[in-house]
């Protein structure tokens, strides 16, 4: 067969491939970062805010989400003034409705005044109504990402992979090879990456109890970081969201962190296993979280919005310092 034949022939049955395991999205370059972000040296310190599960809706709904905190949040994290800001999912309350997502637009302006860097992954709330839509949604509200549910970015040092749990990432997926290609192909200058997904990869036992997670999916993807991890020359961090409280884990080198406080309803934690490293059940805990990336040093604090009655401000409840290898 001639080579011209083949290409189209050999397209034909890639895209049938993704078609076959759910793709709906534009892949990503494999073996490369799907964006880079100019102007920033490699030493250079780095100041990154983490957070999610806002659900961004009308303001007269203070039942599935409390929007006088999320607004407060929002604030606080525009006066940080991050280099860029990591949202773990569910940014609106109904991804299919467009209003919910002109709220975000409306209660963000602080942020785009502040011309902050805002990378969002997909979660459950985010395409709730219909996925189409949510996307179409989505991908409005953030036309910067190109139309890529999943993607990579790099900031100096720091390199994050932005995962989409709403299209399949097991074995086989498209999805699966991508983040395979990227984690054999990082760039030497790279002492940290980020993985965001919505769906948590560890929890504590209440969770694991309560709501049966991580779900069969999320294990199979933990099990493909561990495996992968001997490989990477890098300190690997994992942040979802889902969990509306915050939980951190570390195993086997690898850090796990739950941060869903950003104004969702409140998860109360009744009891916390001996692996949490955060043991504090203070209800509500709406939160975010700043990395301060020096060199190979990242030292991490976790602010938790308290005076919910009256005034509110932040206090710092979770300190801790990872380092790159």
């Amino acid at each position: 067969m001639r080579i011209s034949r083949a290409i189209p022939l050999l397209l034909a049955i890639l895209a049938l491939a993704g078609a076959a395991w759910g793709q709906r999205s534009p892949q990503p370059p494999l073996a490369e970062p799907t964006f880079v972000v100019p102007g920033i040296a490699t030493g250079q310190t780095l100041k990154i805010v983490a957070y999610g599960d806002t659900r961004f809706t009308d303001t007269g709904n203070d039942a599935d989400t409390k929007p006088r905190v999320r607004e407060y949040l929002v604030q606080q994290i525009a006066r940080e003034k991050p280099d860029a800001v990591f949202m773990t999912g569910d940014l609106p309350f109904n991804g299919a409705d467009p209003a919910d997502w002109q709220v975000y637009r409306d209660e963000t302006a602080a942020w785009s005044a502040e011309h902050l860097r805002v990378y969002p992954t997909l979660g459950n709330h985010d395409v709730k109504g219909g996925w189409d839509e949510g996307v179409r949604n989505f991908n409005s509200t953030f036309p910067e990402l190109k139309g890529y549910l999943y993607y990579s970015v790099q900031i100096g040092n720091v390199y994050l992979i932005t995962l989409d749990c709403t299209e399949s990432y097991a074995e086989g997926s498209p999805q699966r090879a991508w983040l395979g290609a990227q984690l054999e192909h990082l760039p030497q200058a790279v002492d940290f990456v980020f993985f965001l997904s919505h769906m948590p990869l560890y929890a504590d036992l209440q969770s694991q109890v309560m709501a049966s997670l991580p779900n069969p999916a999320e294990l199979s993807l933990r099990d493909f970081i561990l495996k992968e991890a001997p490989k990477v020359r890098a300190k690997l961090i994992v942040v979802n969201g889902h969990i509306h409280n915050y939980e951190r884990f570390e195993v086997d080198q690898i850090s796990y962190i739950d941060s869903g406080g950003g104004g969702a309803l409140p998860y109360r934690v009744f009891f916390r296993g001996p692996e949490d490293l955060y043991q504090d059940k203070s209800y509500p805990n709406f939160h975010y979280l700043v990395f301060m990336i020096h060199g190979k040093t990242a030292d991490a604090t976790m602010h938790r919005v308290a005076g919910l009655a009256g005034k509110m401000h932040l206090e710092i409840k979770d300190r801790f310092t990872l380092t790159a290898p």
